[in-house]
């Protein structure tokens, strides 16, 4: 493990292996750097890989207050780690986040890759979305950790009883103690969901849009609506895959679009 500091002085802890171009992932959420290890074993024989726990999560600090802006100082902060400029590939909000990023950071972020990134613009999706926030606030200020967690897993489609016994499961101290940052990423990153179309417009880097065929189908409608309005972007339906994406199957993809 190593580590730089942001520019507010938070410490972001990361692990570098391989050797190339460099290429940075962001993470989604209630996820940190370890979960990408496969992906970045795949692709380190072609780049220098970088793999950063977002703050609040992992090694990595957790300055208060929390902004949008201050995660996008972490991501330049890599940026400078790695010389200077970076592709980035981020995944489900972490490709939102990316997406900030490479607008935010012109000239600095060389390629784009996004896989699912979860904007959607069905007006019902919208009222639960804004319900989903309420409560996750009022869970996360009131400490109640696990059921933020709990609300996350419900808002993607985890039946009751399945959220109930992930409660009892080794893993899930390891969610909780992440859970706070479920805001960063849906109230923060993510905002009202709604897929920032004059926001991508700005993306002025090559682009790769990536769903999965077996994916929520939103997914899919959403990364053809990212494609249409990023500037020469392309787009990628991975066959087979959902938003759990397979690092083998992913891998070369990536692979070919950052070479």
């Amino acid at each position: 493990m190593d580590a730089v500091s942001s520019k507010d002085g938070t410490t972001i802890a990361f692990d570098k292996e391989g050797e190339g171009p460099a290429l940075i992932f962001v993470d989604g959420a209630l996820s940190t750097r370890s979960g990408k290890a496969d992906l970045a074993s795949f692709l380190s024989p072609h780049f220098t890989v970088y793999r950063y726990d977002r703050r609040g999560r992992g090694d990595s600090g957790d300055t208060k207050p929390y902004a949008v802006e201050r995660e996008i100082e972490d991501i330049d902060a890599m940026i400078e780690k790695a010389g200077g400029s970076a592709s980035l590939y981020g995944h489900s909000s972490g490709g939102c986040l990316a997406l900030d990023a490479t607008v935010k950071l012109d000239g600095k972020v060389k390629k784009l890759a996004m896989y699912e990134a979860p904007y959607n613009d069905d007006p019902a999706v919208q009222k639960a979305w804004g319900e989903y926030l309420r409560n996750l606030n009022e869970a996360l200020a009131s400490d109640r950790r696990g059921d933020a967690v709990a609300l996350f897993m419900a808002l993607v489609g985890m039946p009751a009883a399945q959220i109930e016994g992930m409660r009892h499961a080794p893993f899930w101290a390891a969610m909780e103690a992440i859970a706070p940052t479920l805001a960063y990423d849906h109230a923060g990153v993510m905002g009202d969901q709604t897929i920032p179309t004059e926001h991508a417009a700005r993306v002025h880097v090559p682009t790769l849009v990536m769903s999965g065929s077996n994916g929520a189908p939103f997914m899919l409608v959403t990364a053809k609506t990212l494609t249409r309005v990023i500037p020469g972007a392309k787009l990628s339906i991975l066959d087979g895959q959902a938003h759990d994406v397979h690092a083998d199957v992913l891998a070369p993809v990536l692979a070919e679009f950052f070479a």
